[in-house]
Formats: structure tokens, C-alpha cells, sequence
């Protein structure tokens, strides 16, 4: 499971360096991840704006991270037991996935519309890691690569310990939603005009 990545991708992300130039690697500051818990008693869904991003074309190598207490909720109160009862935000401030495209055709992507793509590596939740292989989607769109993904994950897994009181409340299963718009980085890629990210 700990398969580990190049180490210039984890400062690139933390700092947003503007000052690599390579071709073919796009990052995002910006990036959605949402998460949707369904269950007989009530549905949860929360959203995040902040994520950061680099993806990679020719190492075939990407990293992302998601601050936790960016999660919004519809209800204050809500957001308040999922940062301070299930996450423990202040102690585990950071959801990150590192891995790799699996047989990634990175020429393919000069094809217009959207490509099907694998990714494989290490999701760190709440202190936890697990390896695992998502699905996903690849786009060049005016300059810019957009990735979407959809996934799910265990809270269980990952040592989240839901109070027996509201157990029911809370789905066994989480759905997991991102959507990335990344720009390129360094090179002499012409300035883009920003899109929205994808939903």
C-alpha cells in the first residue's frame, strides 16, 4: 500500500509554487471535493472549495489535499460535531491522496472530450491511510485539464467513530464527489480563462 511518490510533488502542492516549469503538470487551489451520506433517517451532504491540487501529465503522478474544516453543511451544528466528534479536525487537518494514472495515455488526451482514466494510491483520512483504485475522467479543455472522480469510503475504515445515538443518521458508506480545473504550470502555456470547476 505505501507506494510513494516523487517528494517535489508534496511542496508544490503545499505551496502553490508558480515557479516550476515542466510540461504537462497542471495544479488547482481551488479545487471541489463533496461528500454525500444517505441513510433512512436523514441525508448529509457537505462541500469543499479549498482543495489543492497537481496532476502530472508526463510522471503520470498526482497529489491532492483537502483541508477538513473547509466542509460546509447546511446546518452550523452539523458541521460543528463533523469537525469536533468525527474528524477531530483540529488533530487531523488534512484528507490527502498521493498515487499515480494507471497506463495513462497522455498523448490520447489531445483527443477532444472527455477521457476514462484509473488512478492508484495511498487516501489518508483522519490519520488513516489505505491504499485503493478510483475511477475517474480527464478533460483539455482551453488550456486547462479537468479531473473529475467519484468514489466511496468506509468511515470505519478510517477510525471515525459515529456516537450509537446517532448511528442511523449516518450512512455505513460515504460518497465521495471531486472535480478539479487545473492550470498549467510554468512552461510557456498561453494565460486561460478560468472555467468552473467541474461539479
Amino acid at each position: 500500500m505505501k507506494r510513494l511518490l516523487s517528494l517535489v510533488l508534496i511542496p508544490l502542492l503545499m505551496t502553490a509554487s508558480q515557479s516550476v516549469s515542466a510540461q504537462g503538470k497542471f495544479m488547482t487551489k481551488v479545487g471541489r471535493v463533496t461528500f454525500f451520506s444517505t441513510s433512512i433517517i436523514e441525508d448529509i451532504e457537505a462541500r469543499n472549495t479549498s482543495a489543492a491540487a497537481v496532476l502530472d501529465l508526463s510522471t503520470s503522478q498526482l497529489a491532492f489535499s483537502v483541508p477538513v474544516k473547509e466542509f460546509l453543511f447546511k446546518r452550523t451544528l452539523m458541521q460543528e460535531h463533523f469537525n469536533e466528534n468525527y474528524m477531530e479536525s483540529t488533530k487531523f487537518p488534512r484528507a490527502t491522496f498521493t498515487g499515480h494514472f494507471v497506463g495513462l495515455d497522455a498523448a490520447a488526451l489531445a483527443t477532444p472530450g472527455s477521457h476514462i482514466v484509473k488512478v492508484e494510491g495511498d487516501l489518508t483520512l483522519h490519520g488513516v491511510t489505505h491504499h485503493m483504485t478510483v475511477p475517474g475522467t480527464l478533460e483539455l479543455k482551453n488550456g486547462q485539464l479537468m479531473a473529475f472522480a467519484l468514489f466511496s469510503v468506509a468511515p470505519a475504515d478510517y477510525n471515525i467513530e459515529v456516537p450509537l445515538l446517532v448511528r442511523e443518521n449516518i450512512a455505513k458508506i460515504v460518497s465521495i464527489r471531486v472535480g478539479l480545473t487545473c492550470d498549467p504550470v510554468g512552461g510557456s502555456a498561453a494565460p486561460v480563462t478560468r472555467s468552473t470547476s467541474p461539479n
